[in-house]
């Protein structure tokens, strides 16, 4: 089945419960959302997208408050697990402007939901629906971010979360948080695909439901991201940007903007030839994306080394690249690698701005420089990067990024002394 920008509205299934269901993207198969715990096709094993029979226009999202919930016309509920997640800031970055050399640069900073990262969105609907299915367990593999949000969603629905990590490959500051929203930490003797391997088997035994992006109701959520971006640009400019730039790990973010611009497309909201440019960015040594953009490729290959110290990219199987790869190539995108100095310098260009982002963010804006300084984003381009979790993600690498405490004496003229040297 082709995801394309078809203006096509879809077919209502039998299987639709009140207008919502679920179709496999490889053979268009249908099931019935909430009547059991289902995360691929029974019949092929591809992945499934949630369908809507109704799909709301931006005059339906006007006067409906702030945060993802705004945009419920667009969800599977009314309602989720919610901890004000959503309404993040799209900032203004002159100097960053200029330097770059665009028309127009804006910073959607999802380091500013409640856990710290873009993870709350696709948690506040994937929690609601474990709740409706009745499910005991939540489960996660985890680069961080996810295993933070889920833990916190999972704490605020009363449920049992168990989290697996690769062992000395995570943030401190991400671990924390999972602990003290009291999951389960598990860590395991392997890299994040070996844990989402495993969380798969756990899931397919029905021993937790499984809630990384795999699940299609994660990415729901995160299609607000796009929303919001395009609701930003449209007050500010009159106009939508003419390209997103993003972090791709699992490749989940790509795939949810994507389906939220088809589903206005769809809608009659948005013209298929406006739709923003996708264009991804991996590091050099966790990129098998661009490889197969590169390469026009239709499937992945998996990497089974991947190295870099934007821990929250370092994945070598995006399970979400057949869904990504026609979203980057539908809408004239592309997808680059840079280097990790290449993402420090743009963590601290971010810092300049007054802008604090974990290095996997920083990733975006280096990879925007890297395709400007080739030709491949004009001059006259409105862009908008985004940049997925906080500084305080991951505190050492911040600090190996920033300037080194100075000491001086405990007195006013050693104090000044020391800044004439």
């Amino acid at each position: 089945m082709s995801l394309s920008l078809s203006a096509d509205q879809p077919a209502v299934p039998a299987v639709a419960d009140d207008g919502v269901w679920l179709e496999c993207i490889e053979c268009g198969e249908t099931f019935a959302p909430f009547d059991d715990v289902r995360y691929t096709c029974d019949e092929c094993g591809g992945l499934l997208e949630v369908r809507y029979a109704d799909l709301p226009t931006f005059d339906d999202f006007e006067g409906e408050g702030q945060g993802v919930w705004r945009y419920a016309d667009a969800l599977p509920f009314d309602a989720g697990v919610s901890i004000q997640e959503g309404a993040t800031p799209l900032y203004e970055v002159p100097r960053l402007e200029d330097d770059i050399g665009v028309e127009a640069l804006r910073i959607k900073h999802e380091g500013m939901n409640p856990t710290g990262s873009f993870k709350d969105r696709g948690m506040t609907v994937g929690v609601k629906v474990a709740k409706e299915l009745g499910v005991g367990r939540l489960a996660c593999a985890s680069t961080g971010n996810t295993s933070a949000a889920l833990a916190a969603y999972g704490s605020r629905g009363g449920m049992e979360t168990l989290v697996l990590l690769p062992a000395g490959k995570v943030a401190a500051g991400k671990i924390a948080q999972a602990s003290l929203h009291g999951a389960r930490i598990l860590e395991v003797d392997g890299n994040f695909d070996a844990c989402l391997d495993i969380v798969q088997e756990l899931a397919g035994r029905g021993e937790a439901y499984l809630l990384n992006s795999l699940n299609p109701f994660r990415l729901e959520g995160q299609k607000t991201i796009g929303l919001e971006i395009l609701e930003g640009f449209l007050a500010d400019y009159d106009t939508v940007p003419d390209r997103i730039v993003l972090p791709v790990g699992n490749a989940g973010n790509t795939s949810a903007l994507y389906k939220a611009f088809r589903e206005l497309v769809q809608a009659g909201a948005l013209e298929a030839e406006d739709v923003p440019k996708l264009t991804g960015v991996q590091a050099d040594g966790a990129a098998p994306m661009v490889e197969a953009i590169e390469n026009g490729a239709d499937e992945v290959r998996r990497w089974d080394d991947v190295e870099t110290r934007a821990t929250a990219i370092r994945i070598g199987n995006p399970v979400n690249a057949p869904k990504a790869l026609p979203g980057i190539r539908e809408t004239g995108g592309t997808a680059v690698s840079v280097s990790d100095e290449e993402i420090t310098e743009a963590q601290r260009d971010l810092a300049g701005e007054g802008i604090g982002v974990e290095p996997a963010s920083a990733a975006s804006v280096a990879g925007l420089r890297k395709l400007r300084a080739d030709g491949i984003v004009d001059d006259d381009e409105r862009v908008a990067c985004l940049t997925t979790g906080h500084l305080l993600k991951d505190p050492d690498a911040a600090a190996a990024a920033g300037s080194d405490p100075e000491p001086v004496p405990a007195d006013t003229e050693g104090v000044l002394e020391h800044l004439q040297e």
